[in-house]
């Protein structure tokens, strides 16, 4: 896919985003055929996105950290997207509901790196991943995406960002390498009641298998976990939608609660 092809995509899908535009496909001329055709897109998505808000990247997302989702994105691994500071924002935030075209609540484990991660031979793994890690972050990411459906394919997932649309971020917390993370539950409820449960093992059977993944994956299309970077690594539940006049409240047990609500 040359440059000018990659623009004009991105182009296509901003404008998407602009006007909360639905459509079955991205124009045929205009698909990824590739990961590397959809990181291409990404970034040029991305970069966009962080000017028109004068804001910064500020970490990465994963997605597609389980078998089902994967299946249906027809595709054997996980992929990444980017988080932007103009869509982060602290536990307890109201967000507008029509600013978003679907609001699919994913709670997830993020965390934050303390230093910069090297590639290592043979690929990173729980306990050389965990040394860079500072922080675990309990987090609600929200999704969201312009497609008929969301399963069109990993590839137009991946070049409009991994369709992410907020990142809603707990309390950092220090003390967490002496927990099963695997075996931390999840449970999300929703105006109170319980909408649905889960755990760390629903991502690669533990969140910090993701993260080393991600440390691996990312030098493969020019980037690296730099210190400061936060990542959540993917829903650790069910997913639902909301809507307006909803909330929602994630809660990871020790860790804490993430709540968000919109109007």
């Amino acid at each position: 896919m040359n440059d000018e092809v990659v623009i004009d995509a991105a182009t296509e899908l901003l404008d998407m985003r602009a006007n909360r535009r639905v459509v079955p496909d991205l124009p045929r001329a205009l698909r990824p055929q590739t990961l590397t055709d959809a990181y291409a897109i990404q970034q040029r998505v991305v970069a966009e996105l962080v000017t028109r808000a004068d804001g910064r990247c500020i970490g990465f997302k994963a997605a597609c950290t389980n078998e089902i989702a994967q299946a249906a994105l027809q595709i054997d691994r996980p992929v990444f997207g980017r988080l932007m500071s103009q869509t982060t924002s602290p536990s307890g935030t109201t967000l507008a509901a029509d600013q978003f075209t679907h609001r699919v609540i994913e709670a997830e484990f993020g965390f934050r790196l303390a230093t910069d991660v090297e590639p290592v031979a043979g690929g990173h793994t729980q306990d050389t991943i965990a040394a860079h890690i500072d922080a675990l972050i309990p987090a609600i990411e929200i999704v969201d995406h312009r497609f008929e459906s969301w399963a069109i394919g990993a590839v137009r997932i991946v070049a409009d960002n991994a369709i992410h649309g907020w990142w809603i971020r707990g309390e950092p917390v220090t003390d967490w390498q002496d927990h099963d993370l695997a075996a931390s539950a999840v449970s999300v409820a929703r105006n109170g009641e319980l909408v649905t449960t889960g755990s760390g093992a629903a991502v690669l059977g533990h969140p910090l298998n993701v993260m080393a993944w991600l440390a691996d994956e990312l030098p493969r299309f020019g980037l690296r976990l730099r210190r400061g970077d936060v990542v959540t690594t993917g829903v650790a539940t069910d997913v639902f939608e909301v809507g307006a006049g909803d909330s929602c409240v994630a809660d990871f047990g020790p860790f804490g609660t993430v709540t968000v609500a919109f109007d």
